[in-house]
């Protein structure tokens, strides 16, 4: 199931997609359907002058410690590879988080240990930064998880805090959280088609198999996220595309290119993920969700994007 070696570990966070930018922009993505629960009294009175200012990868402290962050770099920047037994698809945590989450504009993991733990609507209770990571190698990484108290998954926390140095807890941070459509116009898929064959195979191939996890990740098939992933709902990729595509020029495709472009490449064979029927326990399950049975809808012309693109159901 794997090209190569080996989303990662990312997940956590996941992803750029189209024009080559999905990994080195931007596939949590997953951390789109959390609610944060933070109360305003927590919140720093500094917070509007909060700066992104993530500390150097050379001023990592010596011993121990620094190895394990580096090792965490290591793991988000190459996790196909670095993490492969966990892997189950060709994707890294840079394919959705550029530049390992250090990119500012696209889908920055800069200060997620100042956000978790934190209610996921999704899970239906607290979440922990360990759940949470676990939750895109499960979902995006379309793998398994990392085993408690491992040494992946500590590199990967200490990684994590290492970059939130100075984030206080509660901070409103205005580089996360901007990769989702408010209102996705009705899309058309052939549009889709037609805006990704012109602009997008050059990165992520005619077939969408993608050309590298960090320069143009698979954007459906096998060595692509699977459907329970934030990136295959239809509002957040239409969102991240919006955002990060295509490489070079960023913010110029409308709302509707972007909802077409999204809309195509989510109604593409992907991996299923299993456990659709226990995610959002407490009701409250998002419409455009492009599950099997929607893919099937949009290939039999049944699919009905006007109810699908109302909130809930």
């Amino acid at each position: 199931m794997k090209s190569g070696t080996g989303i990662a570990v990312g997940l956590l966070f996941i992803g750029a997609i189209l024009g080559g930018v999905w990994l080195t922009k931007a596939f949590f993505v997953e951390g789109l359907d959390a609610t944060e629960m933070v109360t305003a009294s927590a919140k720093s009175s500094n917070d509007k002058n909060l700066s992104y200012n993530p500390p150097s990868l050379d001023d990592v402290p010596e011993g121990e410690m620094g190895e394990s962050i580096l090792f965490g770099y290591e793991l988000v920047n190459d996790t196909n590879n670095k993490a492969e037994q966990y892997v189950g698809n060709n994707l890294t945590c840079t394919s959705c988080h550029a530049g390992a989450g250090l990119d500012e504009n696209s889908s920055s993991l800069v200060g997620m240990t100042a956000v978790y733990p934190q209610y996921i609507e999704r899970s239906g209770g607290i979440v922990t930064i360990e759940e949470r990571i676990n939750g895109c190698m499960v979902r995006s990484m379309n793998g398994k998880k990392f085993e408690a108290n491992s040494d992946e998954l500590e590199a990967i926390v200490s990684y994590f805090k290492y970059i939130s140095k100075d984030i206080p807890v509660g901070a409103d941070m205005p580089w996360r959280m901007n990769n989702s459509m408010e209102n996705v116009p009705v899309p058309s898929v052939a549009n889709g088609e037609e805006i990704y064959q012109k602009s997008c195979i050059t990165c992520h191939a005619a077939d969408g198999a993608g050309t590298g996890p960090n320069t143009g990740p698979a954007l459906w098939g096998e060595d692509s996220f699977n459907d329970g992933a934030g990136l295959a709902r239809l509002s957040k990729l239409a969102g991240y595309v919006k955002n990060n595509m295509p490489a070079g020029g960023e913010g110029t495709l409308t709302d509707q290119d972007a909802s077409d472009l999204a809309a195509f490449i989510l109604s593409q064979d992907r991996p299923v993920w299993a456990n659709h029927d226990k995610d959002w326990p407490k009701g409250n399950r998002p419409k455009d969700i492009m599950d099997k049975e929607n893919r099937q809808k949009v290939k039999d012309g049944t699919i009905d994007w006007k109810a699908m693109l109302t909130t809930k159901q």
